[in-house]
Parts: structure tokens; sequence; C-alpha cells
């Protein structure tokens, strides 16, 4: 291989690198979840938080009852009896009991189903997501969401977190004020500790359900990253490119 092409592939991958870089830094709105598919603990209070607080309007139509009991470690029983509001069988998917004509009457149009939620947005926004709604007279549904602007959703989580109040910077040039912060003006049930667990929990949830083959993998450790193995594999040709001279 020529020094000309491992400059190419070393080229491409510091261009992947910087790619992967700048998606995970979202604009710098984004925070870190630090979730973990090893954590079957979490995974076990995610499905309890996801199902009793998000699976009234949200659908996880490509993960089923069985299916998750096997891989979270939970009995039928348990499945059918703490986390099963809809009457669905056992070996059937996680639907939601709203009508599609109530969803649009209520929130504009059905809630969207949430299977592949993590791929779609990654799981840093889906914890960013959940701690930014923030009270806003002005919208249908007295919510707004710093992360997601004018979302036709309320916030599921606002007893737990308590509700949060937007403080707003000067006006852009279009003259639009926008949050820069947010307060949490009366506490919640939770401590912001034990808030910020919830939401990880819950993120962690629904990256298990996105891809529940992911638990099967390296000893149900996270997916890696193919970014870095990328680079060492650029740096490790362009070792032997350099070495074939000296030989």
């Amino acid at each position: 291989m020529t020094k000309k092409w491992i400059a190419l592939l070393a080229s491409a991958a510091a261009g992947l690198l910087f790619s992967a870089a700048a998606l995970a830094s979202g604009g710098g709105n984004v925070q870190q979840a630090g979730n973990d598919l090893s954590d079957r603990a979490s995974l076990q209070r995610g499905a309890k938080l996801y199902m009793n607080y998000c699976s009234g309007c949200h659908s996880l139509k490509f993960l089923r009852y069985s299916r998750m009991a096997d891989d979270l470690g939970l009995t039928e029983e348990e499945v059918m009896s703490n986390l099963n509001f809809t009457g669905a069988k056992f070996g059937e998917q996680i639907q939601v009991t709203m009508r599609n004509a109530d969803g649009a009457e209520w929130f504009g149009k059905m809630p969207p189903d949430l299977s592949l939620i993590s791929r779609v947005r990654g799981s840093d926004w889906i914890y960013t997501y959940l701690k930014s709604f923030y009270l806003d007279e002005s919208r249908p549904l007295g919510w707004n969401n710093q992360l997601f602007p004018n979302v036709s959703m309320p916030n599921p989580l606002w007893e737990l977190q308590g509700p949060q109040h937007a403080e707003f910077g000067e006006p852009d040039a279009t003259g639009a004020r926008h949050p820069e912060r947010l307060l949490v003006t009366t506490p919640g049930r939770q401590s912001a500790a034990d808030f910020d667990q919830t939401v990880r929990d819950i993120t962690n949830f629904l990256e298990y359900a996105g891809e529940p083959a992911a638990l099967k993998r390296a000893g149900a450790g996270r997916v890696g990253d193919p970014v870095p193995g990328v680079a060492e594999f650029m740096a490790y040709l362009l070792k032997q490119e350099y070495w074939s001279d000296v030989h």
C-alpha cells in the first residue's frame, strides 16, 4: 500500500472521528446520559418507569413482553402483573390502549412509537430531553422543552422532578428569546440526583428496546464504538508502511 493511499485513509479516519465527536456534542446542548446496558437493575427500573409514565401514550411495537422478561430477568407473572396495563398476551408486542382519534384530539397527532427512538436520536438526546421540560403558558398543554422547542406533549415526569421555569436570554435577530437556563422552582418528589437516576434508567431501557440483541453481545456489555477501531487500524497501516522503508 503506497503512502498516498495510507494518507487518504488516515484522513478519512480523522473525518470519522470529527463527525462522531460533533454528533456526540449536540452543539453543546446535550448532556451525557452515562447509562449502562450491563446494569440489569437499571434496566428493570427503567422498564417499570417506562410502563408507568410513558406507555399510556407511546408503544414499543417492536418489543414483546416475553422478550423483555427473558432479557431483563423477569418472570411472566412479574411482567403481566406489574408491567402490562393493556391486557395484551405475554407473547404480544407492547402497544397502547389510546385510540388514534384520541391521540389526534389531545395532542394533534397520535404519539409516536418509541421502539427505535434511541437509534434515531441517541441516548444522550433522550436523557437531556426528559430533563428539559419547562412550564410555558403559551403552549396548548402548558409545557415546552428547551431541547425540542414547541413540543406537543406534556412533561410526564413533572411530579418527580418538580416544575421547571425558564430564564430567557436576550432577543435574537428575529426578536425571539430562547431559554438559557431551567430552574426547578417547586421541589418534586425526588432529589435532583435521584431524578437524574430515574431519567438514566428510562434512557437505559429505551436503548435496550431499540436493539435487544445488544444484551447478547460482548457479555451483555455495551456495543463498542467502531470509530476508535478505525483509527487504530489506520495507525497500524501507517506503522507498517513506515517500517517497510527501514527494512
